[in-house]
């Protein structure tokens, strides 16, 4: 079934949503006999030209190193003195 909302919109489901339906063996056995159909992608009529360009990649800056503290009253010390708290 499809629905369509128009949004902001909430959605609710049951608790059943998730639940696998598992293959029996027959159809197991059959859907390995079954042949596969390949097809292009002009089979489908579908324009697969880049519609994004990308104008360049870069690596973000270099992060300083962290600091190890060993128990909260240090780390509050350490946070007072650089202005935080």
């Amino acid at each position: 079934q499809t629905l369509s909302a128009d949004l902001p919109a909430v959605v609710t489901v049951d608790l059943r949503l998730n639940t696998p339906r598992y293959a029996s063996l027959p159809n197991i056995m059959k859907a390995k006999k079954k042949e596969i159909a390949v097809k292009a992608v002009a089979d489908y009529g579908v324009d697969v030209a880049d519609r994004l360009k990308v104008l360049k990649v870069t690596e973000p800056p270099k992060r300083s190193a962290g600091v190890k503290v060993a128990d909260a009253a240090e780390l509050v010390s350490k946070l007072k003195s650089v202005g935080a708290l």
